[in-house]
């Protein structure tokens, strides 16, 4: 979800994603997240006026310019806010089948941009990260009340950060002087407790550290763990997925539950006959997935780290997903 502006807004991997969901005229498409609308903009003009698009975005500030968008779509629109896996099943649960579904993953860059929000470490601002204000856990809460032990294992599993103990230590001793409420507190944390020659060896410093905690406030791996199924659920037989990621830990789960849906006879290779009667639920549309080119990534630096996965529904499974 890259942009800044719904005019300016440049989505990622954009005629990609448009040749592997293939959206037709009058077809049912749900988007999640809806973000800036730019992918959403592109597939309505294919729906058409026969068409719906159901847009999902847990960010209120979504439905402003969802309003905007819906005025000039050329095909029928309806919002959903909530987080995209509640949004997902309650969808569900109304009987919507859909002949398309899309998870744009991660974080907005008009979230980026937008300093008072908190998810950025280029600017000084109160460390939100809340991808919806509404909810009360912020960025600061954690960094004030979670231990040693809690801060060490979300920088590690969610930041993939090398010097996760040291940042974890260094925060907690900063804050027992003073409190940490502003990112760039944050980041003045995370400069000094790692070793100099490792500070600008890859990116920014906090790049990792602003991740994690990012995902931890908004519970965001397990949205996606319980978005996916709900998501190919909704899908009729035919209908198309695609997964658009921006960091591993999303993409590695969008790829093992697309491989294990495409994946047919589990028995041993030495068994003779198929014994366990297992048919390929999915058939991948992108094996090994679609990355920015270099003009794209040239022209928006931020989609460096894209990766799209997709895959088409062979036969009916409800139910059989959601495990």
């Amino acid at each position: 979800m890259i942009g800044a502006t719904m005019t300016e807004h440049v989505p990622v991997l954009a005629a990609e994603l448009i040749a592997v969901l293939d959206p037709q005229p009058g077809e049912t498409a749900v988007d999640a997240t809806f973000g800036a609308g730019g992918h959403a903009r592109l597939v309505a003009e294919r729906l058409g006026p026969d068409g719906l698009l159901v847009a999902i975005d847990r960010d209120p500030e979504a439905a402003d310019r969802f309003s905007d968008f819906a005025a000039q779509a050329p095909c029928r629109t309806r919002f959903v806010h909530a987080p995209f896996a509640q949004a997902l099943a309650d969808l569900g649960e109304e009987g919507l089948r859909a002949d398309l579904v899309y998870l744009d993953l991660g974080l907005s860059s008009m979230q980026v941009d937008t300093p008072e929000r908190g998810f950025s470490y280029a600017t000084d601002a109160p460390l939100d990260m809340r991808m919806d204000p509404g909810e009360g856990f912020t960025a600061a809460d954690a960094v004030a009340h979670w231990d040693e032990r809690r801060l060490t294992r979300t920088l590690r599993e969610y930041g993939e950060e090398r010097y996760a103990r040291r940042i974890a230590r260094a925060i907690v001793r900063e804050r027992e002087r003073r409190p940490i409420e502003t990112t760039g507190e944050l980041v003045e944390v995370v400069a000094g407790a790692i070793p100099t020659p490792a500070r600008f060896a890859s990116g920014h410093p906090a790049k990792r550290v602003f991740q994690a905690l990012r995902i931890a406030v908004n519970d965001e791996l397990a949205q996606i763990d319980a978005a996916l199924p709900r998501a190919w659920n909704l899908l009729r037989e035919g209908g198309r997925f695609a997964g658009l990621s921006f960091h591993s830990l999303e993409d590695r789960r969008v790829k093992r539950f697309l491989a294990d849906l495409a994946r047919g006879c589990i028995c041993p290779p030495d068994l003779p006959v198929c014994a366990c009667g297992r048919e390929p639920q999915a058939e991948l549309l992108a094996r090994g997935g679609i990355v920015p080119g270099e003009v794209e990534v040239t022209a928006n630096p931020r989609s460096r780290s894209a990766r799209l996965r997709a895959a088409r529904k062979l036969a009916a499974s409800d139910g059989e997903a959601d495990r």
